[in-house]
């Protein structure tokens, strides 16, 4: 498993004086956590799963639809608004006044058996101590599908989606202060796990333990070039390419 901390890379099980600082960092800093909060897509399961994929066709084909676009122009608005407004939902709210409820069903109704069970990823998840949560720009429904086919539905509190967001979706402050005030969070004894940078930075100005989940470096993924974007943020405090491992790593020894 590769992990960043301060810029510094390394492998961890590995040996020399960077490896043996990245975990004892790792240790302490999360010796100290006692809520977990993790992303869903492409964070809890892996990248080259591509289920988020399914959800990206059927959000262009929505926008086909709404707009009568062609395809092409469908994506290039869907990325644009993406990128712009933190969801297209959230782009397609304002810039055209639709309705969510019929958007959320449509683009969330994709076949989740390709996401496999992780047993390896239950048992770290099951060792943390404390409370943890799912934080997604996602439905509630897509979410518990999702964990589900992971068997990990059991190790979380609590979902937290875009719908008990008021449909304001990360980055924004206010989404984070909701779900932390609802939940009763302190987020300075608190961690955020995400594969996209720019939604970390919220979480550590609030004093959050920050981890960046990135696709494993030989598995190739369809993404935004914009979301690989990041990786080297001062609001990313640990960088890993492996989630289970990460875990096992942080969590309470033996």
């Amino acid at each position: 498993m590769i992990v960043r901390a301060g810029g510094l890379t390394a492998e961890l099980g590995g040996s020399g004086a960077a490896a043996e600082f990245d975990v004892e960092a790792l240790r302490a800093r999360f010796e100290k956590v006692e809520t977990w909060v993790f992303d869903l897509d492409n964070t809890l399961y892996p990248a080259h799963t591509d289920l988020f994929a399914q959800v990206d066709v059927k959000i262009r084909d929505y926008v086909v639809e709404l707009l009568g676009a062609t395809p092409d122009e469908a994506q290039r608005l869907q990325k644009e608004y993406y990128r712009h407004y933190g969801t297209t939902l959230r782009g397609l709210m304002t810039e055209h006044g639709i309705s969510p409820d019929g958007f959320l069903e449509y683009v969330h109704d994709i076949d989740h058996s390709v996401v496999e069970p992780d047993p390896a990823l239950g048992a770290a998840i099951a060792r943390l101590p404390g409370r943890r949560f799912i934080m997604t720009n996602g439905t509630r429904r897509h979410a518990e599908k999702v964990a589900d086919r992971l068997g990990i539905t059991h190790h979380f509190e609590d979902v937290f989606d875009i719908v008990a967001a008021d449909l304001l979706p990360k980055p924004h402050r206010e989404t984070y202060e909701k779900f932390f005030g609802r939940a009763g969070i302190d987020p300075t004894r608190a961690a955020m796990f995400e594969d996209l940078s720019r939604n970390l930075a919220v979480p550590d100005e609030l004093g959050m333990a920050t981890v960046l989940v990135v696709p494993h470096g030989t598995r190739e993924v369809v993404r935004e070039t914009w979301e690989f974007d990041g990786r080297d943020a001062p609001h990313v405090q640990w960088v890993t390419d492996d989630l289970a491992a990460f875990l096992r790593a942080a969590g309470p020894a033996g």
